[in-house]
């Protein structure tokens, strides 16, 4: 029997968890929904409650856009670029001396491995705030020579949205809300951001913070609720000037046409099928284990994730025969053990969509080499499976799956690599590809013709704050992190003075 190590729970987050249902945090304060109504969160890994969360609407929508608006024209208008940077920065030392308690949450609200949470999100969101503190002081336009007339003085001014709408998945919740976050705020609009109903109580403890570091009233609100009540109110509701959002590339298509009602600005980072090629020069002691973190970090529930993986056929049986071997003895179990390394899926809906493609696969002619079965346990977990046998046109092979699912493909090209490339691109969606070679020349060569708005050579799932990430075709548009970020929190004002 496997030895478990798990966690002891941090006792801010008992206090946090035991201390009534979670509530709204509108215009700088902890408010119940005008209703009243409450739905529950779950602990993935038991199907156990967790606690309580009240569930906003349409109505505490327009609480929180009228709590934000007085923040734009009051508060929040006087607080200067500087300061604004330094109550970024304030957030982020809150957010390290609370790290493990914000890790502890995540884990028990999606389920993810601790060690991911505590090794990944926090760290990469407690940098994403940092990397925008810097930028605040940094906005800036430009003065312009014009050829109407030497006495015309002409320069630009980069003025912030307004209120920005901000709706958020739940598959990297905390570090989901700091990539919303950082940009705006840096940028001085003023946020209205809906969690997912499955993951939200690191927001909810991010609201906390929020308030201990100073902001003022009103310039950040978070709301907890249904994304065809609350979210579908963000999205249509006439003063919010800006909509952000991430999640599935059916739920994107239906904000932008909502959006349309008031022409607000819209970014959508969306879903994925991303391929992962593996050429027969690629060093297999980093192209294995990368391969699998492609498709496996956060039990596959990542838009990015590499889930089309195609090996050249030199060394496709030897690729697959150690990426079998690998992935059955990773650890699956609660999150909340350190030594877990898979954990359950979010949700019971999200179990039983990935357990549907696990079945469809095996109708449609897949073999799977490892797992294809879901366990039968009390938690959502779906073991790591790798599936062979599969032909470019199987649902597997174009349908995203978000489950620790990966289809793997033969190919036979290497001196043109046309065809790869084709097959590659064959995707209605276009967010990350990964690419495996020693062949630097290839390796540009491949990267440059993907669709795709990133692509990993010998690595995958690298991030940083200040690289944008951001989809082609339907996998959104719009950039978030890096200076691109920047483009979609802010608008550009030409001035014109007349000297003489």
């Amino acid at each position: 029997m496997e030895k478990t190590t798990t966690v002891a729970v941090d006792s801010r987050v008992e206090v946090f968890l035991h201390d009534g249902p979670k509530k709204l945090f509108i215009g700088g304060e902890f408010v119940e929904s005008l209703s009243g109504r409450t739905f529950d969160t779950t602990n993935p890994a038991t199907g156990e409650v967790i606690t309580t969360v009240y569930e906003a609407d349409k109505e505490d929508v327009s609480r929180a856009v009228e709590a934000a608006e007085r923040a734009l024209k009051g508060s929040w208008s006087k607080v200067t670029a500087s300061e604004r940077g330094k109550l970024l920065w304030k957030l982020a030392d809150l957010m390290e001396e609370h790290a493990e308690a914000l890790a502890q949450l995540e884990t028990l609200d999606n389920g993810k491995p601790i060690q991911e949470t505590r090794h990944a999100d926090i760290p990469l969101a407690i940098d994403h705030f940092r990397y925008y503190a810097g930028w605040a002081t940094k906005i800036h336009g430009e003065v312009i020579d014009n050829s109407a007339g030497v006495n015309l003085f002409t320069y630009t001014r980069r003025e912030p949205v307004g209120i920005v709408g901000q709706i958020i998945p739940w598959n990297f919740p905390l570090l989901m809300a700091t990539w919303k976050l950082g940009a705006a705020l840096a940028t001085g609009n003023v946020v209205i951001l809906k969690t997912a109903e499955q993951t939200p109580l690191s927001a909810i403890y991010l609201a906390e913070l929020i308030q201990e570091a100073g902001f003022p009233e009103g310039v950040v609100n978070i709301i907890t609720g249904y994304g065809p009540t609350a979210g579908a109110a963000i999205v249509q509701h006439q003063r919010i000037r800006k909509v952000a959002f991430t999640g599935s590339t059916e739920v994107g298509k239906v904000i932008m046409q909502q959006a349309s009602s008031n022409l607000k600005r819209v970014s959508l980072e969306l879903g994925g099928k991303s391929p992962n090629i593996i050429f027969p020069d690629a060093d297999f002691t980093k192209a294995i284990p990368g391969a699998l973190m492609g498709i496996f970090f956060n039990q596959g529930q990542v838009c990015c994730a590499g889930s089309r993986l195609f090996v050249h056929k030199k060394v496709f049986d030897n690729v697959l025969s150690d990426m079998t071997s690998y992935a059955s003895k990773l650890k699956q179990g609660p999150g909340m053990d350190e030594s877990t390394r898979i954990g359950p899926l979010v949700s019971d809906k999200q179990f039983t969509r990935v357990s549907n493609y696990l079945q469809r696969g095996v109708e449609e002619g897949a073999s799977p080499l490892t797992g294809g079965q879901p366990l039968d346990t009390n938690g959502f977990f779906i073991p790591p499976t790798i599936f062979a046998d599969v032909q470019d046109h199987m649902s597997i092979a174009r349908e995203e799956i978000f489950g620790p699912v990966v289809a793997a493909m033969p190919f036979d090209d290497e001196e043109h690599i046309t065809d790869i490339i084709r097959r590659a691109n064959d995707s209605e969606y276009g967010l990350a590809a990964g690419v495996w070679t020693t062949d630097i020349r290839k390796a540009h060569k491949v990267a440059h013709a993907l669709e795709a708005g990133t692509v990993w050579v010998n690595c995958y799932n690298a991030f940083d704050a200040a690289v944008p990430f951001g989809g082609y075709k339907q996998s959104g548009f719009g950039r978030e992190m890096g200076s691109y970020a920047l483009e979609l929190y802010t608008q550009v004002k030409s001035i014109w003075i007349n000297l003489d």
